[in-house]
């Protein structure tokens, strides 16, 4: 995607080295936004002052948004999201954990899946996420990478589904004008695979499944890599065309006050 060069600044939540944004990451780098990635499991604090940034990312990770005790993080992060959603009203996007912290901090329902959900599998736009500014762009029907073990139940009050599957079906969801959640990975890049296969907690996912190995997983990717990227590219370049769009409304409003 194309855009003039700007200086809006990306906050990114990540939860483990090997979830950083990848793809999504590249897209906004080449809009020319700056990006700020705060690991809060290495103990790294979210910035104060929140209202300095315009777009929040929010990347998956191992825990669950039950494990605040484990996590005591996670209880700070669940009220940045809430403030920043709900107080700022600026663009977010959450990515498997983050899909569900959106969902969990803003009043919805999440719980552990009977299955994990694993491999490349099939996904469905639902009405609402077919008129969606940023789903709409892509096809009916698409397949996302998946590897989780818990799900949105309930989506939190002024949520719309707008995608599905049969084994999930809170597959994406917006909260809001522009609050996103995508339980598929949307940052999927050529090593994702290999470098989540070293993670012990989804390598006995893996494992409880009948899987020995993810190369199975990794050569799938790989074939369907072009079609996720290119999708990938619809849904971010229609979030930052949106940003760009409201704030250049917002600059010629405060011109003809002036």
């Amino acid at each position: 995607m194309t855009y003039a060069a700007r200086t809006d600044r990306t906050l990114v939540l990540q939860h483990l080295a090997a979830e950083g944004p990848g793809a999504i990451g590249d897209l906004l780098t080449a809009a020319g936004m700056s990006l700020t990635v705060v690991e809060l499991d290495e103990g790294e604090p979210i910035p104060a002052a929140l209202d300095e940034f315009d777009f929040m990312v929010v990347m998956g990770g191992p825990m669950d948004v039950w494990q605040e005790s484990q996590h005591p993080w996670m209880a700070t992060e669940k009220a940045a999201i809430r403030r920043w959603v709900s107080d700022l009203g600026r663009p977010f996007l959450g990515v498997c954990l983050g899909h569900q912290l959106l969902a969990d901090a803003l009043g919805g329902e999440v719980g552990p899946m009977t299955k994990p959900e694993i491999g490349l599998v099939e996904i469905e736009l639902t009405q609402a996420g077919l008129a969606d500014p940023a789903f709409g762009r892509l096809p009916s029907r698409f397949y996302g990478l998946q590897w989780h073990g818990a799900q949105v139940r309930r989506p939190p009050p002024d949520g719309v589904v707008l995608a599905s599957n049969g084994h999930c079906a809170v597959q994406a969801l917006r909260v809001g004008r522009w609050a996103w959640g995508v339980q598929f990975h949307l940052e999927v890049s050529e090593d994702t695979v290999s470098k989540w296969s070293l993670v012990p907690e989804y390598r006995a996912t893996l494992e409880s499944l009948g899987h020995g190995d993810a190369d199975w997983l990794g050569a799938a990717v790989t074939s369907h890599l072009p079609t996720m990227r290119h999708h990938t590219d619809r849904v971010v370049s229609a979030i930052v065309t949106t940003m760009q769009h409201e704030r250049a409304g917002r600059a010629g409003r405060a011109g003809a006050i002036r």
